[in-house]
């Protein structure tokens, strides 16, 4: 993502995507990320030939507070001219470029049969590098916003169109919910046989409450302040063979539906996160600005991105997880070990390379910075 700042992310910093100060639960994050690899590949498809990146000019006509303690909110944007918005599916994100040049991704969480207008949800990170704050400070009704996409990391595939399951089991953490939401509603309108349990700190945290309640028993809600921290067995009841789990959420939650659905024969498993993914198999080298000279050492565990914002914060980023394309760069020279979902084979072969997943492979990059 692009923008002036010296924080170089802003990942949610808790379970639930709001910061906090519980040791305990980073460190817990920290192991169930290094163990998370494997869940990145279940459903990964070969690198796409075409990517969309249209930028539309979209206006802010609406803001809403969606949870409780405020922190949550969303934005409803439309055309100025009144046209019709781009269809999208559910699972599908908009990059949303900020009036600081800052870009963000955001997942659509309204209804993907309304072509009149976009929703987004942005819960407030106070020590997240920017963004978030800049949504809820300066994006006020009537402010003009440019967005691009929409784009889809996070399919949903229908029972019988696809998908060899049954019947379909959401399991939401938090701001998680906003790429569940038009998925559990396509569900619920085509007559699929669906549960969902959404989980959260407290009911005064969770964004969308009324509109998930409004599903009636096909929805659990699970607050940590109720029922203590959700197990296994609580985020997956009923799930057996010929379930599909799709799951939004933070780190911690998406590692304990990971490692149960291991031992269910039958169940097919779909996540999506907002954080980065950690750096396995890495070895240490070096990469030069070929337009500067300067040389930057890149450790083993971390990324090329992670050290390049440290001098250059201005760098343009965005998922941070190798599929929106926005941190890609030029290799003068230097072997590339691509790491990257997205880039075509024509791309690789002109240098391309997206800072945020690949690596070195050798122990010298030159890029076009």
């Amino acid at each position: 993502m692009s923008g002036t700042r010296s924080v170089p992310s802003e990942p949610p910093l808790d379970l639930y995507g709001k910061d906090r100060s519980d040791r305990t639960t980073r460190v817990l994050d920290f192991i169930a990320e290094s163990r998370l690899r494997w869940t990145t590949f279940v459903n990964r498809k070969e690198p796409p030939a075409r990517v969309d990146d249209r930028r539309l000019p979209l206006v802010v006509v609406e803001r809403r507070v969606e949870a409780h303690d405020t922190d949550v909110i969303s934005l409803l944007l439309t055309a100025a001219d009144g046209r019709k918005l781009p269809q999208w599916r559910p699972g599908a994100h908009l990059d949303l470029e900020l009036p600081s040049g800052r870009v963000r991704q955001y997942s659509l969480c309204g209804d993907p049969a309304d072509r009149n207008a976009y929703r987004v949800a942005v819960r407030r990170i106070p020590d997240g590098g920017g963004g978030s704050l800049e949504v809820h400070d300066a994006l006020k009704i009537g402010t003009p916003v440019t967005v691009r996409g929409p784009r889809n990391a996070f399919p949903f595939v229908l029972p019988g169109y696809g998908s060899s399951a049954a019947r379909v089991h959401f399991v939401a953490g938090g701001i998680g919910i906003t790429p569940i939401l038009p998925m559990v509603r396509m569900a619920h309108r085509l007559g699929v046989d669906w549960t969902m349990v959404y989980a959260g700190r407290s009911r005064d945290t969770i964004p969308f409450l009324g509109e998930v309640e409004s599903f009636g028993d096909r929805v659990t809600i699970r607050t940590d302040d109720e029922h203590g921290l959700p197990d296994a067995r609580a985020l997956l009841p009923g799930v057996g063979t010929d379930t599909s789990v799709y799951c939004c959420g933070p780190v911690v939650m998406t590692q304990v539906i990971a490692d149960a659905v291991r031992d269910m024969p039958g169940v097919e498993l779909y996540s999506e996160r907002f954080s980065p993914p950690p750096v396995v198999d890495g070895t240490a080298f070096r990469v030069e600005l070929a337009r500067t000279g300067e040389t930057i050492e890149i450790p083993a565990d971390k990324s090329v991105l992670e050290e390049v914002l440290k001098v250059r914060p201005d760098s343009p980023y965005s998922c941070r997880q190798g599929f929106c394309r926005t941190c890609r760069v030029r290799v003068v020279s230097g072997a590339i070990d691509h790491r990257d979902t997205v880039l075509t084979a024509a791309e690789r072969d002109a240098g391309d390379m997206l800072m945020c997943v690949s690596r070195c492979d050798g122990d010298r990059l030159v890029l076009d910075l």
